[in-house]
This record gives structure tokens, C-alpha cells and sequence, in this order.
């Protein structure tokens, strides 16, 4: 092992920046690889253009001669570009995506050979269903299951080592019709925000026909060399280092923050910027984090769904170009210890037809009014389901990462600056005054206070999971590697049903005789103080918050098992479906899929560090021993006393105790391993590989890591931190 983290090291000092050339402007480049307006208007037929348009825009089933006529045009336009193959592009909940390639080529009733697309073969195909997680919704042996076309998301073009497919996002379903991906719950959320939105602006503004949900989602990561990635393990089989000691530089001088992009990693991202533009990626920002080889790129803000889709098609992209610079994207949420670990921030927002971020202040009293009933119901909404959205972020990679001082708290709150949280506490006084015929209630309520411009007004609170920013929403708490669809599906799902709450209560003081103003200030004010507990403008990371959040009756879920408690109670059953987001099958599937990653996580992280543990650091550590055994030996052979040796001694009985330490530890938590596997029930065996295995990582790492301050370098098996994070 330790010649492998040798020529590893004598690799990453051969490399050199690739120099990655582009002829044209971004904007003259944007979406070539995508079949987006311009090619559909371009290939289709006019009138089947318009019909097609129209289903999306109405959310309408597309009928099939129009699904031919679209087949007909995105083969066409396809074949055009290189593309030989097709495949149903979707998101299975293994987290990655997922695509079985078909070719164009087939033979007609001739026996000739033809390039042939079908309608039918873009609307639904049948992919092998029989692997993929699924919690008990389908036996292994029942195989079938249906990808279905999203119109909403355009298809694209990929390029693999020179073969170009083309690939159609589309929901997975079970042969029995449930969700078996992150899609679908995600676009019927949706559809359901958009019309309990819709109805409540319609207070607000007759002309309002739709509303768009945006979001815009900053993807942090690390970057290490191939070959020391390569000689690690733990980061290959993990995707983080189970064992490493922190360097004498680490973040603490807060130098690569922002600071200038090494030339090899700035190589690399041109090249995904790139081919991201080509697939339509809006990317606009490029940036050092905070941690060494840790960098950040942030898009545009587009619709929610194909944000999403487009999030994950980049992480497939940021791999691949990533091989081809020698190096290796770390999507891990806390790959190193010691350092900040990696966030996904989901900005998300509302915006009408009309061109009105609903989210965003006015210039008028009645603008206002119709800001704080989108802002004042999100965070109600966010006070009853806050166990909710903290399970929809749960991971077992994420667990490391909450809490830390880089991330959010595990304990779910909204931060909205003092400027705002000002006007909502003024809501709350003056609410109750008594309003005379004339009166101006915008004016007698405070509600002309705020101003037309709040971005400016608030600082940014990087330690809230839930913070408004100005004109959006930042939750902050998703995790680098995860679907951002699971987080947005369950907020877009609980904002859904608290403004159709907001449209019932209104509307029954409104029949009351109450004026419509005066009937949605009294139901916000309702709301105002019924969620006050959840606002919190202080230090998240501090004890204090810990101890007040207890007493608001915040919960403070720190590990996964335990949080996904959530997703099964009674009233998010309810919930779900209500609205028809998961049935009562497909929500306890998900929360049996969930638990069982989190034990599998677990469970492998548990091997490979008993694994690397016993077969490389001990066997080292016990070599290292024997030469100062050796040299002990020596010295005595010279006629030294022992005080010239009790150096060396001490060090003798230091390994020997860090070693005894880390093979007993490994044989309890391979004990406790083969224990808890005996479990059958999902969310008892997770708990047990939380509360029973897990807690024998830390020990065992210690362990480690002062042997490793200890060996010879030139001994030592595994690429240390320093080597990971400043290899460049």
C-alpha cells in the first residue's frame, strides 16, 4: 500500500493543466445538445407544435399523434447530431440516474434495415424493474416496470467516449402504478402548489392563471487527483475517508476561500461549464469554498423540475469531464474530517404568469400584502411539518455534515433578518386595532413599511437551515450528494396545504362580512404568532441554541433513522394523500428504502474500516514496532543504559496500545455487526447500526490516526490529508 500512495504521488506531480479552448460565446453555444422550443419549432409541424405546447403548458395528457409527430422530429434532429441510440432518462431511488440504450436501428416487415422511433417508444418504455429499490412494493422475481415521458424537461444529447445517445427524462413507475422514482412525487407537488398558489392570488390579482415554482440549487464539491483517490480505499468504495489525520494547515487561515482557481482545476471546469452549456445547464458562478480543494458552481434559476433534472444531469457530467483531467468529484457531504464538508442550497421561490416573484417585496401596500401571505404561510408551513422537512434531507452521508460548523443544525428554524422579522412582529401588535370606515388599513396595520427593496436590509444567516434571502427561500440543510427532489417535493407539499388553509379561513371570515384585507390579515396574524417559535435570528451552531430551541419545543433529531420517523406518522399520511403525492404503499416503501440504505451505508463503511484497519494499518504498525524493537536491541548491544532507550520504549508501548485498541474495537464492531444483522425489521435494524455499530467508528479512528502521526512516512499505507487536499 505504501508504494501505491508513492507512485500515486509521483503521478499527481506529472500532471498538467489541460487547456480547454472555446471559439464561440456562451450564449451562442447554450442548448445545442438539447431539443428545447427552437428545435421542436424547427423539426414539427406547426400545428402539432402548438398542440404539443399547449398539453404542456395545461398539464394535459399529449395525444398520440402528436407524441408520433414529436417522436418523428427528435429522431430527425438526433440522427442529425451523431446520435445512434435513445434511452428513457430517469431517477430511480438508488439517488443516481439510470438509462437503458435502445438503437434507432431496426428492420422492417421486409427484413430492411431502418432508423425507426415510434411514438410509442418515446411516451413509455419497460426497463428490468426487478433491482432497483422498491420497499416491498414488488417482488425481486416480478421484473416489470414503466419509464414514462416528461414533457416538461426536454430531451438532450450525451456524448460517451464518442457515441452519442439521446436521452428523454421520464418518470418510473411499478407494473401496479406507484412511484418507484424521485420524479413524479416531485411533479405532482408541483401541480399542487401551483393551484392552492394560483387561488390565494387571485385575491390579489384576477389575471393570475398560473404559478411557476423556481428553483436555483448551488452544488458544492471537492476535487482529488485520480490516482491518490485511487490508492484510498475508503474514498472509493465510500466516497469519504474513514481514517486520516488533520494536517498542520487545514482551512484555519480561510486562504482558499474564494481565492484564485488552480489552473488544473480551472481546466476541469471549463470543460463541464462547457458541455453543462451545451445540455442547456444555465452555470453562472465558479468559485473556491472554504476547505482546501473544496469549489462551488451555481446556476440560473429555472423551473423546479428541470432544475432538478438538471442537477443531476451535472453531476453525471462533472464526473465524467472530472476522469478526463485525472481527477475525482467528491460529492460526499463530509469526505474529510477537520474541514468543511459539502452542501446542495436549494433557492427556492414562486413566481406568477403575471411576471410577480411572489416572494419578493412590492412598491405598493397591496403588493406587500400579498408578499407576506406567500412569506408568513411558507413559515407557518414550515413550523407544523418541521420533522417533515428535516427527514427529507436525512442521510447517512448527511448525518456527518449537520450540526457541523460548516452546515445547519439538525434542529429546523427560519431566519428572516431583523428588517422583516421586525414587520412581523408589528403584524402581531397592531393587528388588533380597531379599523373605522375610511381607514386605511395598509396604512394602519404597518404594512407600508416595508420596504420595496429588502435585499440590502438582512444579512445572510449561513447557520439557518431555512433562511430567506430577499426574494427566495434558501434551504440550506439538502446535502452535495442528494435528489434535490426529495427536499422540494415535501416543501413544495406542506406550503401547498397550509395556503389552501389560508384560502379556507379567509374565505369563511370574508362570508362572515369581514373585508378580504381585513380577513387575510387576521389569518396571518394567526399564523404569525401560532409559529413564532420556529424564527430565529441567532447563532445556530451555539449551545444557547440548542437549550432554547428545547424550550420552543423545537425538535433536535440528529441521526437519520430517528428523523425518518417523520415520514410514517399519522398526520403525514394524511397529508400525502390528501393531495395525492404517495399513497399509504409508496410512502412506508420510501421509508423502508431509506432506512435500508442507511444500514447498507453503514454496514459497508463498518467493512471497509475493519478492512483497512486490520490488513494495512496493523500489519504497518507492527512492522514500524519491530524496527524500534530493532533499535532498542542496538542500543543495548552498544552498552547504552535504558534511559538512552525510553524514548523509543515509550513509543513501543504507545503502538502496542493504540494497536490493541483498534483490534479489539474491530472485533466488537464486527460483533456487534453479525448481531444486528439478525434483525428483520427495517427501522430496528437501522437503529441498531446507528446506536450499536456506528459508535465503534470513532475509536478505532483515533486510533488510527495517532498511529499515523507516529510511523515512518515512508511506511505509512494510506495518501494522508495533506497529499488529498493540496495535491494539485
Amino acid at each position: 500500500m505504501a508504494i501505491l500512495r508513492f507512485k500515486a504521488l509521483e503521478l499527481v506531480n506529472q500532471r498538467h493543466p489541460i487547456t480547454v479552448e472555446s471559439s464561440k460565446r456562451r450564449s451562442e453555444t447554450f442548448g445545442q445538445n438539447v431539443f428545447n422550443l427552437e428545435a421542436m419549432r424547427a423539426t414539427m409541424p406547426g400545428d402539432y407544435f402548438k398542440k404539443l405546447q399547449a398539453a404542456t403548458k395545461q398539464g394535459a395528457a399529449v395525444e398520440r399523434n402528436v407524441a408520433d409527430a414529436v417522436a418523428s422530429a427528435m429522431k430527425t434532429w438526433a440522427m442529425a447530431k451523431g446520435a445512434t441510440h435513445y434511452t428513457h432518462w430517469f431517477q430511480p431511488l438508488t439517488g443516481a440516474t439510470a438509462e437503458k440504450h435502445d438503437s434507432f436501428f431496426d428492420l422492417n416487415s421486409d427484413g430492411r434495415p431502418i432508423e425507426n422511433f415510434k411514438g410509442s417508444a418515446l411516451v413509455q418504455q419497460e426497463p428490468d424493474a426487478s433491482s432497483f429499490p422498491n420497499g416491498g412494493i414488488r417482488n425481486t422475481f416480478e421484473a416489470r416496470g414503466y419509464t414514462a415521458w416528461d414533457p416538461t424537461s426536454p430531451a438532450f444529447i450525451i456524448e460517451t467516449v464518442g457515441a452519442k445517445t439521446l436521452c428523454i427524462p421520464t418518470i418510473f413507475v411499478a407494473y401496479t402504478g406507484e412511484a418507484l422514482d424521485y420524479k413524479a412525487p416531485l411533479l405532482k407537488s408541483l401541480a399542487v402548489l401551483e393551484k392552492a398558489a394560483v387561488d390565494v392570488c387571485q385575491y390579489f390579482d384576477k389575471d393570475v392563471s398560473r404559478v411557476n415554482t423556481t428553483l436555483g440549487i448551488e452544488q458544492e464539491y471537492f476535487l482529488v487527483d485520480k490516482a491518490l483517490h485511487d490508492a484510498r480505499p475508503d474514498l472509493v468504495l465510500t466516497g469519504r475517508t474513514l481514517f486520516g489525520h488533520s494536517p498542520a494547515k487545514g482551512q484555519q487561515l480561510d486562504d482558499h476561500y474564494f481565492g484564485s482557481i488552480p489552473a488544473r482545476v480551472h481546466g476541469f471546469m471549463l470543460e463541464f461549464e462547457e458541455e453543462a452549456n451545451l445540455l442547456g445547464i444555465p452555470l453562472r458562478t465558479r468559485h473556491n469554498e472554504v476547505a482546501p480543494n473544496q469549489f462551488e458552481c451555481a446556476p440560473t434559476f429555472e423551473d423546479a423540475n428541470l432544475a432538478v433534472d438538471h442537477n443531476q444531469l451535472l453531476m453525471d457530467v462533472m464526473a465524467r469531464v472530472a476522469d478526463r483531467h485525472n481527477f475525482k468529484v467528491l460529492l460526499h457531504e463530509k469526505p474529510f474530517a477537520g474541514v468543511n464538508g459539502s452542501g446542495k442550497h436549494n433557492n427556492w421561490a414562486m413566481s406568477t404568469d403575471t411576471g410577480v416573484n411572489l416572494l419578493a417585496p412590492g412598491r405598493r401596500p397591496k403588493e406587500n400584502l400579498q408578499f407576506l401571505a406567500f412569506l408568513i404561510t411558507t413559515i407557518k408551513a414550515v413550523h407544523t411539518h418541521a420533522d417533515l422537512l428535516r427527514a427529507s434531507i436525512a442521510s447517512a452521508s448527511n448525518d456527518h455534515r449537520l450540526g457541523a460548523n460548516e452546515a445547519p443544525p439538525a434542529i429546523m428554524s427560519v431566519f428572516l433578518g431583523s428588517m422583516l422579522d421586525g414587520v412581523l412582529d408589528e403584524l402581531e401588535r397592531t393587528a388588533k386595532l380597531p379599523l373605522d370606515k375610511g381607514d386605511n388599513i395598509y396604512l394602519k396595520l404597518g404594512i407600508d413599511k416595508i420596504p420595496p427593496i429588502l435585499l440590502d436590509n438582512t444579512d445572510r444567516n449561513r447557520t439557518s437551515p431555512f433562511a430567506f434571502t430577499g426574494n427566495k427561500f434558501e434551504l440550506r440543510a439538502v446535502g452535495s450528494s442528494a435528489n434535490c427532489s426529495s427536499a422540494m417535493t415535501v416543501l413544495n407539499t406542506i406550503v401547498a396545504d397550509q395556503l389552501i388553509d389560508l384560502k379556507g379561513s379567509v374565505d369563511a371570515l370574508i362570508e362572515q362580512g369581514k373585508k378580504k384585507e381585513v380577513a387575510i390579515v387576521e389569518v396571518l396574524r394567526e399564523y404569525v404568532i401560532s409559529s413564532k417559535n420556529i424564527r430565529f435570528e441567532g447563532n445556530g451552531y451555539s449551545d444557547e441554541w440548542k437549550e432554547e430551541a428545547a424550550s420552543r419545543g423545537l425538535n433536535n433529531i440528529a441521526t437519520t433513522p430517528q428523523a425518518l420517523d417523520a415520514l410514517v406518522r399519522n398526520d403525514a399520511a394524511e397529508l400525502f394523500a390528501r393531495h395525492g403525492i404517495f399513497s399509504h404503499v409508496e410512502l412506508h416503501a420510501r421509508h423502508e428504502i431509506l432506512l435500508e440504505e442507511y444500514q447498507k451505508k453503514i454496514q459497508i463503511e463498518s467493512r471497509v474500516m475493519g478492512d483497512l484497519a486490520v490488513n494495512h494499518v496493523i500489519p504497518t504498525a507492527l512492522a514500524y514496532q519491530t524496527k524500534l524493537i530493532d533499535n532498542v536491541r542496538g542500543l543495548r548491544d552498544l552498552g547504552l543504559d535504558d534511559e538512552h532507550s525510553q524514548t523509543t520504549l515509550n513509543m513501543i508501548k504507545d503502538i502496542s496500545r493504540y494497536v490493541s485498541t483498534i483490534k479489539t474495537t474491530v472485533d466488537e464492531m464486527t460483533a456487534a455487526r453479525k448481531q444486528v444483522n439478525k434483525l428483520s425489521d427495517a427501522r430496528e435494524l437501522a437503529v441498531a447500526y446507528c446506536e450499536q455499530v456506528k459508535p465503534k467508528f470513532e475509536p478505532i479512528r483515533r486510533a488510527v490516526d495517532k498511529l499515523e502521526r507516529m510511523v515512518a512516512d515512508e511506511d505509512w499505507p494510506l495518501v494522508k490529508y495533506r497529499e488529498l487536499l493540496f495535491s494539485r
